[in-house]
Order: structure tokens, then C-alpha cells, then sequence
């Protein structure tokens, strides 16, 4: 035993030195990221189209940006409001799944054992190699809850900020995304010019946007650059080419 211990102190160094030297840098903020995209995509994208219909209806820079800017306050508050139920939603789901394997643990501690032996056999570990995890879970309840609700549900525990932190970074970006359109309906007074600048300023935003979008979900950005700006592209054309369909002769 004494020789077990005395290895043992004398590899801890050695891991810790290998530790240091390996370092890895994970991305952690994926809801956020994601939250952003919606939420520019979205503002970049509704708040277009709506001005370019508006534009191609003859209306002036005037109407355009007042409905433009309507539209950008009641999208903010329905995305957020959205990714805010969404987030609640997942928090309730946790905790009621939470409860109820708590639950079983407690009633049916060999059904859920036995559970986890057969997670554990789906990496191809043998009997007499996961027996012994199962064994030591059943001591710790609480780390053999944590390990369920990982592993058999697939579940994280959500952060109790995250609704609040998901409906403000929607409804701001939403907004951020929804002033790149708009703004040349400030400084230029006729609708029909104000729709050249828009679309200019927008396509190269969404141009931007999508190759950024890209790099961080993870897709080769100058695919995510041009599939962004073809989606921005059509949804304004179509806007536009429908106002001019339905104006009255």
C-alpha cells in the first residue's frame, strides 16, 4: 500500500505537468452565439423586405422608416419574448426530469443500475470493467443523478439566467440588424434611392454576417456568406416585385 501511494505521489506531478502542457480551447458560448444569429439574421432580413415592398409601393422614406422602425420594435419583443419562453421552457423540462429520476433512484435503485450498465456497455466496456462504476455510483446518489441525466437524457443543467440572457440578445440583435436596412431611409429622402443604399449596405451586411456565422457554427464560411446574402436577396426581391404586382395602376 505504501508503494501504491508513494506512485501515486510521485505521477501527480507528472500529470499535472502533462495537463499544463496540453492546453484546449473549447467555444462555450453556443447559446449566445446562436441567439445572436437568430436574432441579426432575422433583423437583417424582415426589416428588408418589408422596406424594399414599402419602396417598391412608391411609399417615401418617411413611411418607409416609420413602419420599418414599428416593425423592428414589435419583432424585437416577439423574438425575445420567444427565446425566452423557449428557455423557460427548457429549464421546466430539466427540473421536471430531474425529480422524476430522482425519484427512481430512490424507488427502483436496481432497474436504475442496471441502466447504467448498459450505457456503460454501449462503449463496448465488459461486465467486470463497468461494474465497478456502477457500484461506485450507487454510493453517490448525487453524482449517479448527475450521471443519468447526462448520459440516459441527454440533458444539461440549464444556467437560471439563460431565459432573461436569451430574450435580450434576440430583441438586441434583432435591433442591430434591423437599423443596417433602415438607415439610409434617415439621410435620403426619396424612397426609390433610400432602396439602392439599403440594399447595398444590407447585401454587404449579410455578406459579413454569414461569413462570420459560419465560422463559428462550424461551415465553411464563404458558403454561409453567399447562402445569408441569396436568402436576404430573395426575400427583398420578392417583397418588392409583390408591391409592385398588387399597386394600383
Amino acid at each position: 500500500m505504501a508503494d501504491a501511494n508513494e506512485n501515486r505521489n510521485r505521477l501527480e506531478p507528472e500529470k499535472q505537468t502533462l495537463l499544463s502542457q496540453h492546453s484546449e480551447s473549447h467555444f462555450t458560448a453556443g447559446e449566445i452565439i446562436r441567439d445572436i444569429i437568430i436574432g441579426v439574421s432575422d433583423g437583417l432580413t424582415v426589416p428588408f423586405a418589408l422596406a424594399a415592398g414599402l419602396s417598391g409601393a412608391k411609399a417615401p422614406s418617411s413611411i418607409v422608416l416609420t413602419a420599418g422602425v414599428a416593425e423592428v420594435a414589435a419583432g424585437a419583443i416577439s423574438m425575445g419574448l420567444g427565446g425566452y419562453l423557449a428557455a423557460k421552457g427548457e429549464a421546466d423540462h430539466y427540473k421536471r426530469e430531474l425529480q422524476r429520476e430522482q425519484d427512481e433512484i430512490i424507488s427502483v435503485p436496481d432497474t436504475e443500475a442496471a441502466e447504467v450498465a448498459e450505457i456503460l456497455a454501449q462503449y463496448d466496456l465488459e461486465p467486470h470493467e463497468y461494474r465497478p462504476v456502477v457500484n461506485a455510483l450507487r454510493k453517490k446518489p448525487r453524482a449517479w443523478l448527475e450521471f443519468m441525466m447526462k448520459f440516459e437524457l441527454g440533458l444539461e443543467k440549464p444556467d437560471p439566467r439563460r431565459a432573461l440572457q436569451s430574450a435580450l440578445t434576440i430583441a438586441i440583435s434583432y435591433v442591430l440588424g434591423g437599423s443596417v436596412p433602415l438607415g439610409p431611409y434617415i439621410f435620403i429622402p426619396r424612397a426609390t434611392d433610400a432602396l439602392v443604399a439599403s440594399v447595398v449596405v444590407t447585401l454587404i451586411a449579410l455578406l459579413v454576417f454569414g461569413y462570420i456565422k459560419g465560422r463559428f457554427t462550424g461551415d465553411r464560411p464563404f458558403r454561409s456568406a453567399l447562402q445569408t446574402v441569396l436568402i436576404g436577396a430573395i426575400a427583398s426581391a420578392a417583397a418588392f416585385g409583390l408591391a409592385k404586382a398588387l399597386q394600383p395602376k
